[in-house]
């Protein structure tokens, strides 16, 4: 009987491709995952870049966009944007054009493969070999130069928060061989800067601030540092200097958003929500699908809501107009970015503040129903889940709950230290009324021992078991806290 496995020749020639292909160096074998972005707001993102941000690399914004795009199974327009990076690599890298050319290459060979022209394959792959041969490279689908460390962080940083940690890696081995780069200086502090604004660092050690300056003065008129320096020095105490910077970029790039938008963060955080306004107003003519001004809008009307609030005796149609502003910018937001975490959070507090309870929740539950949350997006979730209980749904022991479940999560980060405060507040104050059940001994314990004070650790998982002697978790705390003295 003929055996049923044949294997054609072309099966056999598509396979030996796909391992020349994975040696490549490039946004295939990055590792860049479609589920960590939403691939429309991402290549809607690129194409603004290259726009606005003239002193970007095309080169690089239509490369990324090519990969993008063949993430949605849009291989044409995927070529499309490959032969834009070639017309543009010439331009801008005129003196390295053939290794520069090595990423479009090998991108191209990844888009032919996807659609079955093997011939078109091995023509790019062949492209690549014979330029990693002239220059001596050991493999003959690869080569390593600082250019591409850079081109992989940029990418990465592109992918969003889960990558920031590799990215910087990248532009660390790029800065190994050219410390005074500029592109690579700039790539680096960016990272290091956006890594402390999710992180909510404010001052540690290997700060954004310096390499933040030496970016900038290694090119002085790029129009996205300036800004961000301006926002770390916010942060920094040294607001005075960064509005400097802020005029400045203003006055040089009156009509670029991404000057607009941090401008607008800039005057928010300073309180001047009238100003941070005009100026996302003005970035939103320019960008009208941009969830981030979106977002940035829907801040500040948040922030009118609350100081109203806060003030007492508002007119009520003037507070509800804010909530509904607020609840309509939310709502852009999570239409375009639909994995931003902390959007859907703001968008179900302001439902929560609307006494629309049904659809807060419903919100929440999109969240908890994410796959791949980081860590510091789940302990947010926790606390601003917990919050939702206990001042709007007023069930202070589902905010226990909540606060417990974010401060377990052992990741160092501004909303684990919002959860463990909440969760002492909200213990203390059981405990002095007389509700400290066995459950709250316990809580206050696993505090105690967090903090490092296993005496007082000890003495409330014993108040624990007194109260539920048959609970095996409060007995192995109590073995574990009495071994470690």
């Amino acid at each position: 009987m003929l055996s049923l496995w044949v294997i054609t020749t072309s099966e056999i020639s598509k396979h030996s491709l796909k391992e020349s292909l994975l040696q490549l160096e490039c946004h295939f074998t990055w590792e860049l995952l479609k589920e960590d972005i939403d691939p429309d707001e991402l290549e809607e993102r690129l194409e603004d870049q290259i726009v606005f941000l003239l002193s970007t690399s095309k080169t690089r914004n239509y490369n990324l966009l090519a990969y993008v795009q063949s993430l949605s199974d849009k291989n044409e327009e995927a070529l499309k944007s490959l032969q834009r990076a070639e017309e543009m690599v010439k331009t801008e890298y005129p003196e390295e054009f053939e290794k520069e050319s090595l990423l479009i290459w090998s991108n191209y060979a990844w888009v032919y493969y996807q659609m079955d022209k093997l011939d078109e394959v091995q023509i790019y792959l062949k492209k690549v070999e014979t330029t990693c041969k002239q220059h001596g490279s050991a493999s003959p689908y690869n080569m390593t130069f600082p250019q591409l460390y850079c081109e992989k962080g940029w990418a990465l940083l592109k992918f969003g928060r889960k990558y920031f940690d590799k990215a910087k890696e990248s532009f660390a081995k790029a800065l190994e061989y050219e410390p005074q780069n500029p592109e690579f200086n700039s790539g680096y502090a960016i990272t290091v800067y956006r890594l402390e604004n999710y992180y909510e660092k404010k001052a540690a050690d290997g700060s954004s601030l310096e390499h933040l300056r030496r970016a900038l003065s290694l090119t002085p008129d790029d129009a996205f540092l300036m800004p961000l320096l301006a926002l770390k020095l916010q942060e920094t105490n040294k607001a005075k200097e960064g509005e400097k910077y802020i005029k400045e970029a203003l006055e040089k790039y009156p009509g670029i958003p991404y000057v607009l938008r941090y401008a607008a963060k800039f005057y928010r955080k300073k309180g001047d929500v009238k100003r941070s306004l005009e100026l996302l107003w003005k970035a939103l003519y320019l960008q009208p699908n941009s969830g981030f001004l979106h977002h940035q809008i829907g801040l500040c009307y948040r922030t009118q809501y609350l100081e109203k609030k806060k003030a007492r005796n508002q007119p009520r149609e003037e507070m509800g107009e804010l909530i509904r502003r607020c609840i309509f910018h939310f709502k852009q937001v999570v239409a375009h970015k639909t994995k931003f975490v902390f959007a859907y959070l703001d968008l179900a507090g302001m439902y929560a503040e609307e006494k629309r309870f049904q659809l807060a929740e419903e919100t929440f539950q999109k969240v908890f129903a994410m796959s791949k949350l980081t860590c510091t997006e789940k302990q947010e979730l926790h606390l601003s889940y917990g919050r939702y209980q206990q001042f709007h749904k007023k069930s202070e022991s589902a905010a226990i709950q909540q606060y417990l479940e974010g401060l377990k999560i052992e990741n160092a980060s501004y909303p684990r230290n919002m959860c463990k405060f909440n969760l002492e507040k909200l213990i203390s104050k059981a405990i002095k009324g007389g509700f400290g059940d066995a459950n709250k001994f316990a809580i206050r314990g696993y505090i105690h021992k967090l903090d490092g004070e296993k005496e007082q650790a000890i003495e409330c998982y014993e108040k624990a078991q007194r109260l539920d002697p048959d609970n095996e978790e409060y007995t192995s705390a109590l073995f574990d806290l009495k071994l470690s003295i």
